[in-house]
């Protein structure tokens, strides 16, 4: 009874909902393989990912005909999980040649945006990309060992990590993280978050392999982040605003539109505390939490997902990637135990992957779900 009671951090046990609920386990290998081979080297209207030249690749967002540090991250994220280092390698060569800046105030921190040449559309950076980037290089290391730079992959991930920490204090440049409340910023410059970038699983990890000097501001992080998200998830319905300010009330409407309601960034929080569940078990209000957003889409089709108020109010508004919604609230059943779990699960078993222009943003969540469901989503250290 114990080892239930923790996480897989300290277990090294890792919930296959999936063979929990009476699928194969070939069939679920072969679901997670079948994929992956899709997403990266699948038909036109279904694979994200192009190769490069010799050394490099990038991660499409189709609907927007553009390389994101997200993606980017992402894609390396899936990589490490699925032991495919020449598919990481490419991605992180595209990355560190096109999208990190060498000087000046984003030092270190990666254009949010490029077009597939290279080119960037801006050179702002979107502290999402940032975390992904370093957690999924520490992954790299510990997975695959050091090489020459860039490859050297711990080094690598504590550099971007201590401008996000330190970015400012000796000239020009903004941190990534609050310094005063430790919460993650929506930009450097902002003065508000997104709940969706909350990661406490990951710093967690960080204050184990950031620089030592860093590590205590890392565990203040991941406490802050819980914290924070029982503020920014609305206490009936369990939804998020895309952006929130510190204190968890949605952000005021930007120059570039109204994010306070619960829409597209905002599906990646149920998921994301899913799997702090799943890996650390810290907080009993995530099983809550998760049963809660379960519980709201209860009876909503899937094809009837829109746009809704933080307190369930729905917009004459479609989902942009309902598949997207439908595998965060799956994953959400890694800490679920409600009697929604088993059936969201199931549902998005039986539903394929995205294909058409908007199938990117669906599809990368979409895999990370497939991976945490069938217990593959795991931390290497």
């Amino acid at each position: 009874m114990a080892v239930e009671l923790k996480g897989a951090f300290h277990t090294g046990l890792y919930r296959n909902l999936f063979l929990e609920y009476g699928y194969a386990e070939a069939d679920i290998d072969s679901k997670l393989e079948q994929a992956w081979q899709e997403l990266f080297y699948g038909d036109e209207d279904v694979r994200i990912y192009y190769q490069v030249g010799e050394d490099m690749a990038y991660m499409l967002d189709t609907g927007n005909l553009d390389v994101r540090s997200e993606g980017m991250s992402y894609g390396m994220m899936m990589a490490v999980q699925m032991d495919r280092q020449e598919e990481f390698d490419r991605l992180w060569t595209f990355a560190k040649t096109f999208m990190q800046h060498t000087e000046g105030r984003y030092k270190d921190y990666f254009a949010w945006h490029c077009r597939p040449d290279g080119t960037r559309l801006s050179q702002g950076p979107a502290p999402d990309g940032e975390e992904f980037f370093a957690m999924a290089l520490f992954f790299a290391s510990h997975r695959w060992g050091e090489r020459a730079e860039p490859y050297n992959y711990a080094d690598q991930a504590r550099k971007i990590l201590r401008a996000c920490v330190h970015q400012g204090e000796n000239g020009e440049g903004d941190p990534m993280w609050d310094p005063a409340t430790k919460l993650i910023k929506f930009v450097p410059e902002s003065p508000f978050s997104d709940p969706s970038y909350h990661l406490p699983h990951f710093y967690d990890l960080f204050a184990l392999w950031a620089d030592e000097a860093d590590r205590a501001f890392w565990r203040e992080a991941a406490q802050a982040s819980r914290a924070y998200l029982h503020t920014a998830c609305h206490p009936e319905t369990g939804l998020s605003p895309e952006y929130a300010n510190y204190d968890g009330t949605p952000a005021p409407v930007q120059r570039h539109g109204d994010y306070r309601h619960f829409y597209s960034d905002a599906y990646r929080v149920a998921a994301n505390i899913g799997l702090d569940w799943a890996w650390f078990r810290e907080d009993p209000w995530q099983v809550e939490q998760s049963n809660r957003i379960q519980r709201f889409f209860r009876d909503i089709d899937v094809a009837d997902y829109r746009r809704y108020t933080i307190d369930g109010q729905p917009f004459d508004e479609p989902a942009l990637h309902p598949i997207g919604l439908l595998a965060t609230n799956a994953m959400a059943s890694l800490a679920a135990d409600g009697p929604d779990a088993r059936r969201v699960v199931e549902l998005f078993w039986q539903t394929p992957l995205r294909t058409g222009v908007r199938r990117y943003y669906d599809n990368c969540l979409y895999f990370f779900s497939l991976l945490a469901l069938s217990g593959n989503y795991r931390i290497y250290r």
